[in-house]
């Protein structure tokens, strides 16, 4: 059930990590509007909060992840 748990909290990281990414690339390369400057393209505005909150969703992931490997029979 751990190991279930665990590969599942880390397809979310690789995929919030790709959010991250995709939405710094769109907006330096110019396929995304960002008329405010915050590496947030402004179709994405609305999911702001999640772009405010990266280092502590990160930082929590991370803990996560460490937690559930701690307790895993991968190790």
């Amino acid at each position: 059930m751990i190991d279930t748990i665990l590969l599942i909290v880390l397809i979310l990281t690789a995929l919030m990590f790709v959010l991250f990414w995709y939405a710094k690339y769109s907006t330096k390369s110019g396929f995304a509007l960002d008329e405010n400057k915050n590496d947030i393209p402004d179709s994405w505005e609305r999911y702001s909060v999640v772009f405010k909150l990266k280092s502590f969703i990160v930082l929590l992931l991370g803990i996560l992840i460490g937690y559930l490997l701690s307790n895993s029979s991968y190790l």
